[in-house]
């Protein structure tokens, strides 16, 4: 049986090989951060059906890697360069513009594994709206990721 993934899953390369361009010691964080639900650096606001993220990248900073499940969008809140490591094993280079958002979709079992890294000289940030409402069980995050009030 083939399974048809929405055009948003990113598969997980198990070939190794595949990572040689990788900076050292990023693949194993990859491996040991699959299941990590934090798609932000602090979570600000939770429902039964959302989650709603923050995510600050100063320069030259790179956020863990973490899983997507379901729908989200993000908005980038200011201009800056990052770079993506994504499980396929592809890096991307992107230009953000303030105000940008990217809606990304997933089906039952899709998902996303990637980092983010802050590859330009000014800090980066953006809102990530992650509904947890959808076809895959939402990923755990741990309570000292929450805002404290």
């Amino acid at each position: 049986m083939t399974t048809k993934h929405g055009s948003d899953h990113v598969d997980i390369n198990p070939d190794r090989a595949a990572f040689a361009h990788w900076p050292n010691g990023l693949y194993e964080e990859m491996q040991s951060d699959l299941n990590n639900g934090c798609v932000g650096s602090v979570l600000v606001s939770e429902t039964d059906t959302m989650r709603i993220w923050h995510l600050h990248l100063p320069a030259g900073k790179r956020c863990r890697f973490h899983r997507h499940v379901n729908r989200y969008f993000w908005t980038a809140m200011t201009p800056g360069m990052a770079r993506g490591y994504f499980s396929s094993g592809e890096i991307r280079d992107v230009e953000h513009y303030k105000g940008e958002t990217r809606h990304f979709d997933y089906g039952d079992g899709d998902h996303m594994v990637h980092a983010v890294e802050n590859i330009g000289d000014t800090d980066l940030l953006f809102t990530t709206v992650e509904f947890i409402d959808g076809p895959n069980a939402p990923l755990d995050v741990p309570d000292q990721v929450r805002l404290a009030r």
